[in-house]
């Protein structure tokens, strides 16, 4: 049972020669990855992003989140990690040998370098990864400076840590218009004939000087009489 953090556990952190010594599997095409991941979550400075690949290296689930800054402790960072696994992907714990692989990608500011809050992120990613039945795998870093597979040394300038910024933007003019409440969609209908123009309505004043010019006197009365 999971008791939460005592005061035998130690500092919760991993230092890079540590995480050397792990013997993390490599990814086959790191850059491909961080670039799929990127386009997925488009994650700005202080987004995390965990992903789930298959034994074929395919990324079948992931999951972008923020921390707030005051979490800076492996078990916290260990609990969001495990808490969004659950939501995406269901555990391996029954499989005698994990056969998925935990990945994590954290997207900050500042140097490119290990730091003591990817230590953090490195205990928390191991530590989730086990107890959700999956194999650990590489942690990754996006800085101003591009993507970095820490541990192995493979890097890039893109995307980096801004490129967020350079994402499609979607405004609400794209969107459909919206409809009344219980209405469907439908084909617009075909609008109405053109009705006959209507004639002009004439004064009986009018057709008594008219017909008064042509002598007919009697005629105007008649129409008149209608």
């Amino acid at each position: 049972m999971d008791r939460g953090p005592s005061r035998c556990d130690g500092h919760r952190s991993v230092t890079l020669p540590e995480w050397r010594s792990y013997g993390v599997p490599l990814l086959r095409a790191p850059r491909e990855f961080v670039t799929e991941l990127h386009q997925r979550h488009l994650p700005q400075p202080g987004t995390t992003v965990v992903a789930v690949l298959d034994a074929g290296n395919r990324v079948v689930a992931s999951a972008s989140f923020g921390v707030r800054p005051q979490f800076d402790d492996g078990w916290d960072h260990r609990n969001a990690l495990l808490g969004h696994l659950r939501r995406v992907t269901p555990h391996d714990l029954k499989r005698r040998s994990p056969s998925r692989t935990a990945v994590l990608l954290r997207c900050r500011e500042g140097v490119p370098g290990w730091t003591e809050q990817d230590g953090a992120w490195m205990w928390a990613l191991r530590a989730a990864a086990e107890l959700h039945g999956l194999r650990c795998g590489s942690y990754l870093t996006l800085t101003p400076a591009g993507w970095q597979s820490l541990g192995d040394g493979r890097r890039g300038r893109n995307p980096h840590s801004g490129s967020w910024t350079l994402g499609p933007v979607h405004t609400v003019t794209e969107l459909p218009p919206r409809l009344p409440r219980g209405a469907s969609a439908a084909a617009p209908e075909a609008p109405p004939p053109p009705q006959p123009p209507i004639a002009p309505v004439t004064s009986l004043s009018a057709v008594r000087a008219l017909e008064g010019a042509h002598g007919d006197d009697r005629s105007v009365r008649r129409t008149a009489a209608r």
